[in-house]
């Protein structure tokens, strides 16, 4: 289940009335496709993969969890000097895969990409759990490690220091919006006959067209 600020829902009771009133537009799909993947009762349905580059071009890429997405973008929170964050300070730019296997059916997402605010990267901190947090804090996401041991001895080294104090987000440690400029959707057909539509922003909205599988 997506966990995000109160003020901002990926399935607000409202968003049934958009979908309607809006059925080509590539947020409210993703949002209907999103819940129907969630009503699957498949593991982990906000999962994606995150590919970066470095500036160099050099790619990599990594499975995250989703925590928001809305017109303004989708968001997903992680140390912002791990690999990732490093390469999107260096290249503010990522793709985005979402594969819902019981659907048959994938989105791609590809746009720039910026820190979210302060204010909301306080906002969803607070909802994570105590032991997360913990954790969080207690890694130097991406950096080598001598032993597991040296890491969950830190872990509860913090655990003692904060046991009653609530455990504070550190600076590095902050959410990411991706601001789709194209997102694609497909969806699998019998003979490999796949459907592709692609969406791409553009000054007067969304442009759409369908790809050859």
């Amino acid at each position: 289940m997506i966990t995000k600020p109160p003020a901002r829902r990926v399935d607000a009771p409202a968003l049934a009335n958009t979908i309607r009133r809006m059925p080509d537009d590539p947020i409210a799909r993703f949002q209907r496709w999103f819940a129907q993947a969630r009503r699957t009762g498949m593991a982990l349905p906000e999962s994606m993969t995150v590919a970066t580059a470095d500036a160099r071009g050099r790619p990599s890429a990594r499975m995250v969890l989703l925590k928001h997405a809305d017109a303004d973008g989708f968001v997903f929170y992680t140390n912002a000097r791990s690999r990732k964050g490093r390469e999107l300070a260096a290249n503010p730019r990522a793709a985005l895969v979402f594969h819902w296997s019981p659907l048959n059916k994938q989105v791609r997402v590809e746009g720039p990409v910026a820190e979210v605010s302060t204010a909301e990267a306080d906002a969803y901190w607070a909802t994570r759990p105590r032991a997360s947090q913990l954790a969080a804090l207690a890694s130097e996401q991406s950096a080598s490690l001598a032993s597991r041991a040296q890491m969950l001895a830190r872990w509860r080294a913090l655990s003692r220091r904060y046991r009653r104090t609530a455990v504070p987000r550190p600076r590095h440690w902050t959410g990411y919006r991706v601001a789709p400029e194209s997102i694609e959707f497909w969806t699998h057909r019998d003979h490999r006959l796949h459907d592709r539509e692609l969406f791409t922003r553009t000054r007067r909205g969304w442009k759409q067209v369908r790809l050859q599988p």
